[in-house]
């Protein structure tokens, strides 16, 4: 492909770089896919077509439409950044001779922090009555999403074979394929206990998802993101509860109780905590030991009484 490839072009090969060498997860190569379709959209009403033609004036001119459009700051500040991150990717090829979005300013705008839910709400949360194979299943879901900090994606891309419930222990494939092992607390392996019966009834031998719909099959993101909603509305706790409102609620309450943040950083699979901030690995059993005594639904201490 030339350097006065179009536009058009230039962004599949990008995105297909994405896909192949950076191993971008599906939801954020669509994220890319959309912001920079719209970017070049723009381009071509503006006459442009090919990458090499593309002016800091253009990008301003983009910026400023965005701006009247009604785009959030956020919004602009990421399609900018696709939009670098994408001619970094054509210098590196040698289809461009410089990055026209290197300097063009970002929209300022405080960044809104994600909502938590509180301990006692979680905890009514997890509340899921009921011996079905749903109630049971979304019970086992919601506990390994809260205790374990998980992603949506993470969550659904669970086998069986990730489990050590022996052990207590998750293994997670996250950003970049790569994966780490997480602890699972005593509430959480409780609950998968109660469901795995059940998935065996409905799911083929050949089927490795842990978590399945009612016809055997690995649950998708948006069926847990509406069973997540549905059973919030159902315990009653009265505000919108998203699948990324638990990983962020255990992060919290995680970060409230414990003093280490670099194994808080190693159980959520942060590169790094802070925009500047990068911390080295911990090893697991430190991991297991902060979770213990810190996270809401982790295993009862030893020191503690059953009753």
């Amino acid at each position: 492909m030339d350097a006065a490839a179009p536009l058009a072009a230039e962004i599949r090969a990008y995105l297909a770089h994405l896909a192949a060498a950076r191993r971008h997860a599906p939801a954020t190569l669509r994220a890319y896919a959309a912001d920079l379709n719209l970017w070049q959209r723009h381009m071509a009403g503006l006459g442009v077509g090919e990458a090499g033609a593309v002016l800091p004036s253009h990008l301003r001119h983009f910026v400023g439409a965005q701006h009247r459009n009604g785009a959030a700051p956020s919004a602009i500040r990421r399609r900018l950044a696709a939009v670098r991150s994408f001619y970094r990717f054509l210098l590196r090829e040698g289809r461009a001779a410089s990055n026209p979005a290197l300097d063009i300013p970002a929209p300022k705008g405080d960044r809104p922090l994600p909502k938590a839910l509180s301990v006692d709400q979680s905890a009514t949360l997890m509340g899921v009555d009921g011996d079905g194979f749903l109630d049971r299943r979304d019970r086992a879901m919601l506990e390994v999403f809260y205790g374990s900090g998980l992603r949506l994606a993470e969550l659904v891309g669970l086998d069986l074979n990730d489990l050590d419930l022996a052990e207590g222990l998750v293994r997670v494939t996250g950003k970049g394929s790569k994966t780490r092992v997480v602890p699972l607390g005593s509430q959480a392996i409780a609950a998968v206990r109660a469901y795995l019966p059940l998935r065996a009834q409905r799911a083929p031998a050949a089927e490795p998802a842990l978590f399945v719909s009612g016809r055997g099959r690995r649950l998708g993101s948006r069926a847990v993101e509406l069973r997540v909603g549905r059973r919030a509305r159902e315990q009653g706790l009265g505000v919108p509860v998203h699948p990324h409102m638990l990983r962020h609620s255990a992060a919290s309450h995680l970060l409230e109780s414990a003093s280490d943040l670099r194994a808080v950083q190693d159980f959520l699979g942060h590169a790094n905590i802070g925009t500047t901030q990068i911390y080295t690995h911990l090893d697991f059993q430190h991991l297991a030991k902060v979770y213990d005594q810190a996270h809401p639904r982790a295993r009862r201490r030893k020191s503690e009484p059953e009753g």
